[in-house]
């Protein structure tokens, strides 16, 4: 999800600064929300358990493009399926490209050994040079963000009215356990954070496990609403739009709420933001990392995926009050 969610700043851009061009988004159904209000851009939804499904599969998802008379393939996700069908379409004469996802930088970074701890290419900047590759400018300097999404009666049952309240999102949850910030020490930044009844806080997530969690993090606390289960995700993208800020782990919904135009503090255990995949148009600042004086191998990982003896607790370096100090800091 965070893959593709860091792809809407770069194709919002080129559609501004090249309105000439149609732009046909290639994705899983589920994603389409991310792109419907992005101006000559059209949505095409793979079928990857059905009709697009395997070798033949991607054939017939050739085959299906070719019809939308397609004149350039930019590949932003360069995995096996993408290749497939980008190298179709250049067999057939069209003009391809692909993102360099820097895996030998990133690998440099993440090794324990002769760790090479500098910044990596943005994933995002390596999405704008993939489209200079099939000659088409994009300047991401001047970010254009779509306006706050009217709120329908259905989200406003779970929101309430804003009113002059703080809307603070949290997202405690991430994919894999290295990138999770430890419960124990959410729960306190929850409880501190709704002591200011100025604020009112929604918590993010999903399946019927976060969703237990989430309920005991909101536990007693009336300015405390648990998201997840209670709204669809198009819905849910309209929320987290009317935030005034998101603190999230290294996941998913760092990455919505930035491309949305929210500001959002991201918390980095195992992973890191010179990996390349710090949110779009924020601060580092905003990136609160776990203390490599006392875990010098960080960053253990590019996704987190990695388990290092000894590394389990480096989330526990990053102090709930430094957390609250920068959230407070951008709604004073």
């Amino acid at each position: 999800m965070g893959d593709v969610a860091m792809t809407v700043p770069v194709i919002r851009a080129f559609v501004h600064q090249n309105p000439g061009v149609k732009i046909t988004v290639v994705s899983r159904p589920f994603f389409q929300p991310f792109f419907d209000e992005i101006p000559n851009v059209s949505f095409f939804a793979v079928d990857v358990k059905g009709r697009h499904s395997g070798f033949f599969g991607l054939v017939r998802l050739y085959s299906d493009l070719k019809k939308l008379n397609i004149d350039a393939v930019a590949d932003l996700h360069n995995v096996l399926r993408s290749i497939v069908v980008r190298n179709l379409f250049a067999l057939s004469g069209k003009k391809v490209a692909h993102t360099d996802k820097g895996r030998a930088d990133k690998r440099a970074l993440t090794r324990a050994e002769n760790k090479i701890f500098e910044p990596v290419k943005s994933m995002l900047e390596r999405h704008v040079e993939t489209f200079k590759k099939l000659d088409f400018f994009v300047d991401l300097d001047n970010p254009i963000f779509p306006e706050k999404a009217i709120l329908s009666a259905d989200i406003l049952k779970v929101s309430s009215e804003k009113e002059t309240l703080k809307w603070i999102g949290i997202a405690p949850f991430a994919q894999y356990d290295s990138k999770v910030y430890p419960l124990d020490l959410m729960q306190k930044v929850v409880d501190d954070l709704a002591k200011n009844q100025t604020y009112k806080i929604f918590l993010f997530g999903g399946g019927k496990k976060e969703i237990a969690q989430l309920n005991i993090l909101a536990t007693t606390k009336e300015n405390v609403i648990v998201v997840a289960g209670k709204l669809s995700f198009e819905q849910e993208l309209q929320l987290i739009s009317n935030l005034d800020i998101m603190l999230s782990m290294d996941s998913g919904n760092a990455h919505i709420a930035a491309m949305l135009g929210v500001n959002v503090i991201t918390l980095w255990g195992a992973t890191h933001p010179y990996a390349g995949f710090k949110p779009f148009n924020q601060p580092m600042e905003n990136c609160l990392v776990s203390d490599r004086e006392k875990y010098p191998l960080l960053p253990t990982s590019v996704y987190g995926n990695k388990k290092v003896v000894g590394y389990e607790d480096v989330m526990r370096t990053i102090s709930v009050q430094k957390i609250i100090s920068s959230i407070q800091s951008h709604l004073a």
